[in-house]
């Protein structure tokens, strides 16, 4: 005891007389004191450093809040992807849907336009058939005829010009596999071998697709 106070007295010699007068009555308050005062300083010591340690490490619910954002994140993507790919696909049924509607609207006659085909083939070798010397005034009911012939024949192409039907007589051309069917070849003195010499008969196109080849001969080397 006598070193407790010994110890107290050298530590707070030089403060006023009254608290060493008061020390020296009460030591054992004094080391109390200064014990409490080391204890507090030491847990908010440790406090301080357990909230640094809270800051530091996340608890257990914030980490499974973040894995759960990140899997909501992650399907978000995903769906987002999906929905473009649908719209992408949902474009190209729209876009093919509406090629299709066009083709039917411009190729949808093409049947029937082969069937009126082989009437123009044939108001075609009528015209042809008629001698033409034999056309003149005093044969006034064959030259009616002739002229009426003439008449429809135009008036049929003009139908078909109309619709987008047009013809194919490719006398001179090169020879084309998708517009011309070759019937033979044969050599022709001054034409260049590749080159159609004859047709034999007219084709057709509709809007620039072939309805029928013209059947042709072809000229080739000599």
């Amino acid at each position: 005891m006598a070193a407790v106070a010994q110890c107290v007295r050298g530590a707070l010699r030089p403060r006023l007389p009254l608290l060493s007068v008061a020390l020296r009555t009460s030591p054992r308050l004094l080391c109390a004191a200064t014990q409490q005062k080391n204890t507090g300083q030491n847990l908010e010591e440790d406090q301080s450093q357990s909230q640094n340690e809270q800051k530091v490490e996340p608890s257990s619910a914030e980490k499974l809040l973040a894995e759960e954002k990140a899997k909501l994140e992650e399907q978000l993507k995903e769906v987002t992807e999906k929905y473009k790919r649908a719209l992408a696909d949902a474009e190209n049924v729209r876009q093919r849907s509406q090629k299709l509607v066009e083709e039917a609207k411009l190729y949808g006659i093409q049947s029937f336009c082969k069937d009126l085909l082989e009437v123009a083939d044939i108001l075609e070798k009528a015209t042809e058939s008629v001698p033409k010397e034999e056309i003149k005034d005093e044969n006034p009911h064959l030259k009616s005829l002739y002229e009426g012939l003439v008449m429809t024949e135009m008036q049929i192409q003009k139908v078909f010009k109309k619709h987008g039907l047009l013809r194919l007589n490719p006398v001179g051309a090169k020879f084309d596999p998708y517009e011309h069917e070759a019937l033979f070849h044969t050599p022709v003195e001054g034409q260049e071998p590749g080159t159609i010499a004859l047709v034999s008969k007219i084709g057709y196109k509709l809007h620039g697709r072939t309805l029928r080849p013209a059947l042709v001969g072809v000229v080739k080397d000599a």
